[in-house]
């Protein structure tokens, strides 16, 4: 996204309740409490499912992720996920 674009001008990319891989490592910004700043919440590859949409900045879309097997909910940006449907186009390229 180039600095002058805004992401909330469109539909967001993925769906609530929608199955989806991570394109990154996350460690915890210092926004994830009770873990250390630097922390791996999840890595490349791990699969969870939107549970909500939100926004920052009111410029780009933030979707939290529950990772069922890690018991958390990351929120995530759309480059940093890719979808993990069958029947889903687009997401697939990296960057």
């Amino acid at each position: 996204m180039q600095p002058d674009e805004y992401e909330l001008e469109s539909e967001p990319d993925f769906e609530i309740g929608e199955k989806v891989r991570l394109r990154k490592q996350i460690k915890n910004d210092g926004t994830f409490p009770g873990r250390e700043i630097g922390e791996i919440l999840a890595k490349k590859g791990d699969i969870g499912y939107i549970s909500s949409i939100g926004t920052f900045l009111q410029r780009s879309y933030i979707y939290a992720v529950h990772f069922l097997d890690k018991g958390i909910v990351v929120g995530c940006r759309k480059k940093e996920l890719e979808s993990a449907e069958e029947n889903h186009e687009g997401n697939a390229t990296d960057e």
